[in-house]
Order: structure tokens, then C-alpha cells, then sequence
């Protein structure tokens, strides 16, 4: 921490990769009281980084298609098969199918199981 005393701010660097994403954080963290982001090549207290774990890093034997990814972020909302197939325009027997897809790809032993380890994994963000 730094050494200036308790009362000095808290200083951030932002490490983030995409400057868009890196310049809207620095916008949040503009006003906030006790914290100061760090200039350029300024020591900094703590450094805020980005985690996006590549598709390698993911502990998946198949990758979960763009329409299991869906299921599962509904999964992650306590949405019911009946609602799931509703919001997605597709029949209940489809939703089983793909919940049941989600279910052996993540190793998961139910819809909670599965909501879990896809959070560890980082495949989608609670």
C-alpha cells in the first residue's frame, strides 16, 4: 500500500487490453472517494486487469455451441424449460435436449451443478 498514510487514495492502474473497456472503468472510477488511478509508468497500489479465459483454457472436451451458451445463461437466471422455450422460439423437447447437451459437456449433474461450473470455468459470469 502506499506509504503516504492512511488517509492518501488508493492508487490503480488499469492493465486492460481493450481501451474502450479500460477507458469507460477509468470513467467509473473517476469520482469515487480514496482512490486515485495511477499515470503512466506511476507505481501503483493494486492493478486492475481483465480475465477472459481462452477457449484452450476452458476444461471442456466439446465446446458449448451459440445456442447451448443461450440455454445456459437462462439456466443461470432459474429460467424453466417451459420459459427457456419461450424466450428462445423453440419447443420443450429442444430445451431437454440442449439443457441435457450443457448437462454432459460440463460434466454437471443437474441445472445448478451446471450454473457452477460454468461460472468456475468463466464460461459465463454470474
Amino acid at each position: 500500500m502506499s506509504e503516504d498514510g492512511p488517509s492518501s487514495p488508493l492508487v490503480i492502474a488499469l492493465r486492460l487490453d481493450d481501451p474502450a473497456l479500460a477507458e469507460r472503468v477509468a470513467g467509473l472510477l473517476a469520482d469515487v472517494p480514496g482512490l486515485r488511478l495511477a499515470g503512466a509508468g506511476e507505481v501503483a497500489d493494486i492493478a486492475l486487469t481483465a480475465f477472459r479465459p481462452a477457449e484452450s483454457d476452458l476444461d471442456l472436451e466439446a465446446p458449448l455451441t451459440p445456442r447451448e451458451l443461450e440455454v445456459l445463461t437462462l439456466l443461470a437466471e432459474g429460467a424453466s424449460n417451459k420459459a427457456i422455450a419461450r424466450r428462445l422460439g423453440i419447443s420443450v423437447h429442444t430445451v431437454k435436449f440442449h439443457v441435457g447437451q450443457v448437462l454432459d459437456k460440463l460434466d454437471a449433474t443437474g441445472r445448478t451443478d451446471a450454473v457452477a461450473h460454468a461460472a468456475r470455468l468463466g464460461v459465463i459470469h454470474l
